[in-house]
């Protein structure tokens, strides 16, 4: 079977991520550029998104593109050694529906003690990615069922600093 195959074959998996409550798999801080830290612990913050990563650095202060999440699913899919995980950029890897139907922006997620908000801002596979994964997989993120179901991730923004762990719970906030 080829990985494009393969890849299609495992939509089914990642559809059945959980919709209200996920689980924090992987923190990853990038602090300089093609560097990787695998954290237990991270601390979210309002100006910087994830305290220590780059990013901040590079974007302005309450940016739309603060922190970005993957799903867990996705990136097991990809690339089954999780070793290799962190090489996708992101901070966060979740077991959590991550789709625009499931979270429009605006839409707030808690973990551990800290809120982020989903952004409108598309968070898309580039040539890093496809370098480190593959044509086939940049073709899957970025296809149009991948851009509905946010394959290649999504991006957001810190509301309520805090700290978040490795297991911790992440919880779609409901309307009260």
């Amino acid at each position: 079977m080829d990985t494009a195959t393969s890849l299609e074959d495992g939509l089914q998996t990642i559809r059945r991520s959980p919709p209200d409550t996920g689980l924090v798999e992987l923190i990853v801080r990038r602090p300089s550029e093609g560097e990787r830290e695998v954290l237990d612990v991270a601390e979210l913050d309002r100006e910087q998104g994830l305290v220590g990563d780059r990013w901040w650095a590079s974007a302005p202060a309450g940016t739309s593109t603060q922190l970005t999440l993957m799903n867990s699913r996705v990136i097991a899919l990809i690339e089954p050694d999780r070793e290799r995980w962190p090489l996708a950029g992101d901070q966060l890897y979740v077991d959590l529906d991550l789709s625009l139907e499931n979270l429009p922006a605006g839409a707030r997620l808690e973990l551990g003690s800290a809120v982020i908000e989903v952004t409108d801002v598309p968070h898309t596979g580039c040539a890093k990615f496809s370098s480190r994964f593959g044509s086939d997989a940049t073709r899957f993120v970025n296809s149009r069922n991948g851009r509905g179901l946010r394959l290649r991730g999504m991006n957001a923004r810190v509301i309520e600093p805090g700290l978040v762990r490795l297991g911790d719970a992440i919880r779609k906030q409901t309307d009260s």
